[in-house]
């Protein structure tokens, strides 16, 4: 678990590794949302919906683990 700092006195505290190198498309969701809003304040509701991005990108890892468990060759033979 990770600190994100988004500023000189605000950061994002408890950010798993694989959360924030989690990648679609070539870009880490994590870092690519916090650049999109470089420059801008951000809202409750957005600090709200970036803990939302966090928790979904830990979910869908623990998920992709389970189905490799249960599917270990890919593709299906």
């Amino acid at each position: 678990m990770g600190r994100v700092q988004i500023n000189e006195t605000q950061y994002f505290d408890g950010i798993p590794s694989k959360g924030w190198n989690f990648a679609l498309g070539g870009y880490q969701v994590c870092e690519k949302w916090l650049k999109d809003r470089r420059g801008r304040t951000l809202a409750l509701d957005d600090v709200r919906h970036y803990q939302k991005i966090v928790v979904a990108l830990r979910r869908t890892d623990e998920l992709m683990q389970e189905i490799d468990t249960a599917i270990p060759q890919w593709p299906i033979k």
